[in-house]
């Protein structure tokens, strides 16, 4: 009895072995595709068309009728010259052409008259010629003073100025008060019809941007909404504070919500031969000495629900992110997080919802 006692009491002393833990893994689907490389700028939205306007006289402003920001339609009054010296210059030549006049009908009756002795062979030939010379200059000098005054008319008309077409004020160098001289801009007038997009580029990256193969622009007040691009001109000179290229993206399908001065993320896209599979970062296992290091990945079996390591070729490592060349499969499933606490034939499990799609945040 006491032998059979002391069997039960060891028999109930053994320990229970250890529960086997299952570590839960985030992964991602591996989707091979073309590789596109891209790069992103920050720009600014701009008019492709600018008027620089600016008075046809020199002159004092006496008023100015518009500020920056306005928009403005074709006609609409910028800015009036004070008058007084056109209203003068306007008064002499209309007296001018009162005096050619006088001077033309006088001429014309003396040629009358002496037309009239010399048929009667009362004067000359050569003073008959004389009186006839007098009479073209005369006309002459009409036409003249009469030229001098529509001119003068029209600088008077030249003390207003107005906008040739409608757009937006973007700068005024011009108060009242100011004393301007002929063809002085005052005015810069941008016209919304067509809009563009400008960024600086540094001149290792202007083969990317000549060759690129698609161009996408986004405001930054609405990231979602993507426009089509295209390269309109590249500065050929360097910025000579920045040494960068000013490059100008033509909108090919802009619309009510682009507005002049926004700004905006612009995409660069270049499309290589290779296809890739992007993964993040933390995906990348290395395994071998600092000699001999080889780059791998753990692929999630779905009938065994263990992992094996995958030893894959590197094309490209990006800021956050990979390009896997070759060693993958279409549909294969990667660990992404935790990688270097796993080991060969581990079984793990899959966190539910937390299966990352390519290009999603980690």
């Amino acid at each position: 009895m006491i032998l059979l006692s002391v069997g039960i009491l060891l028999s109930c002393s053994k320990e229970e072995p250890p529960e086997t833990v299952i570590r839960p893994v985030v992964t991602q689907k591996v989707d091979i595709r073309e590789n596109w490389q891209e790069a992103t700028y920050a720009g600014e939205i701009t008019a492709r068309y600018k008027m620089a306007l600016g008075f046809r006289i020199g002159g004092k402003i006496v008023e100015r009728f518009v500020e920056v920001g306005n928009v403005v339609a074709p006609g609409t009054l910028l800015a009036r010259l004070d008058p007084e010296d056109s209203k003068l210059q306007l008064m002499e030549a209309e007296g001018g052409l009162e005096a050619a006049k006088a001077e033309k009908e006088k001429a014309e009756l003396d040629l009358k008259r002496y037309t009239k002795l010399y048929k009667e062979k009362m004067i000359g030939a050569a003073e008959h010629l004389r009186f006839s010379n007098i009479l073209a200059v005369a006309k002459a000098r009409y036409t003249q003073a009469d030229a001098h005054l529509e001119v003068t008319r029209n600088q008077s008309d030249y003390t207003h100025l107005y906008a040739d077409k409608g757009g937006v004020i973007t700068s005024l160098d011009m108060e009242v008060g100011q004393v301007v001289v002929a063809g002085q801009t005052v005015v810069n007038l941008a016209l919304p019809e067509e809009k563009e997009v400008l960024i600086a580029v540094a001149e290792s990256r202007l083969g990317d941007v000549r060759h690129a193969d698609e161009i996408k622009v986004s405001l930054w007040v609405d990231p979602e909404r993507y426009y089509k691009g295209m390269i309109r001109e590249i500065s050929p000179g360097a910025d000579p504070v920045t040494r960068t290229y000013k490059v100008k993206i033509s909108l090919q399908d802009a619309d009510d919500k682009v507005h002049l001065g926004m700004t905006t993320t612009v995409i660069i896209l270049q499309k290589n031969q290779a296809l890739v599979t992007k993964l993040p970062l933390t995906s990348i296992f290395h395994k071998g000495s600092k000699k001999d290091k080889k780059t791998a990945v753990w692929i999630y079996s779905t009938k065994t629900s263990q992992v094996h390591l995958q030893p894959v070729e590197i094309l490209e490592y990006q800021f956050d992110s990979v390009l896997i060349r070759s060693g993958l499969q279409q549909g294969q499933i990667v660990v992404v997080a935790g990688v270097h606490k796993l080991y060969e034939g581990q079984e793990v499990r899959l966190i539910e919802g937390m299966m990352r799609k390519e290009g999603s945040p980690q």
